[in-house]
């Protein structure tokens, strides 16, 4: 079985690259505009680290497989990407050992089949995960969104507005959210003892972030290979940081909370129960 696989009865992106959507040849953009038709809008990819254990859901399945109403979180989160008419690939960087089943799992549920989809094996860290998944895109795409498969409830709408942004020429785009309560700045000390307060950042001037991220590729790429291992950023959008590059925010949504614990649990379970009476969902 070769390191990235496609899901069964779905093309590989090379093939997806070769055959649903060719490359064009010189000049084509170019002749587009000439003659007054628009350009090709940027195709999108989606990767979703899911290599990561997620001890503080407790013991059990890796987090991305943990079940929500039933269906394995990573499935829903693939889902919220795949429900963007922009995304053409979501690839799921899976536990190093765990490529196979990862692959199993996604052949076994319902998925766009406007979407391809890709399955390699991760790292042992969410930058290697995530700079594996890039090294797995196939020529022609333009823009990259990182997504947690800790989110499985994000809506399109948030994806397509980090989508445009990027589109509109930002190099990183973040959606992000006010934060609601006073934050403080400490010193590190024994967990459960008490630790001193250094400072009290504004909190109009805080944001709390949310996935998924989006970056024009080329950028992405550069951060990636520029971050030095040991020393990452909690998320792609700082090692874009690093470089100097502009990173500009755009509204997030409440329901893409990150799920790890067992009381987020409890809250995603009622928001899809609320979505099923809403929307049918």
């Amino acid at each position: 079985m070769s390191d990235a696989s496609s899901v069964a009865g779905r093309p590989g992106p090379a093939q997806h690259a070769q055959s649903t959507h060719p490359v064009e040849p010189p000049g084509t953009a170019a002749a587009a505009e000439d003659s007054g038709a628009p350009a090709p809008r940027p195709r999108t990819a989606a990767v979703i680290p899911a290599a990561g254990r997620g001890v503080r859901l407790g013991p059990g399945a890796p987090k991305a497989l943990r079940a929500l109403n039933g269906t394995p979180m990573l499935i829903h989160a693939v889902r919220a990407m795949a429900a963007s008419r922009a995304v053409s690939l979501v690839v799921v960087v899976a536990p190093p050992d765990g490529a196979p089943e990862v692959k199993t799992l996604l052949a076994d549920h319902a998925l766009p089949g406007s979407t391809d989809f890709l399955v390699v094996p991760g790292g042992a860290t969410r930058q290697e995960s995530v700079k594996l998944g890039l090294d797995a895109l196939p020529p022609g795409i333009d823009i990259v969104l990182v997504h947690d498969a800790a989110r499985p409830l994000v809506p399109v709408d948030t994806v397509d507005g980090v989508i445009e942004a990027v589109r509109d020429g930002a190099p990183a785009v973040v959606p992000a959210l006010p934060v609601a309560d006073t934050v403080k700045e400490v010193e590190p000390g024994t967990p459960g003892e008490p630790e001193p307060v250094l400072a009290t950042p504004e909190r109009a001037r805080l944001r709390a972030v949310q996935t998924p991220q989006g970056f024009d590729r080329a950028t992405l790429l550069r951060a990636h290979e520029a971050a030095v291992v040991g020393e990452g950023a909690t998320d792609c959008a700082g090692l874009v940081e690093r470089l100097g590059e502009p990173v500009v925010l755009v509204p997030g949504h409440e329901e893409a909370f990150k799920v790890t614990r067992p009381l987020d649990l409890v809250l995603a379970e009622a928001v899809l129960a609320r979505r099923r009476a809403n929307d049918g969902f």
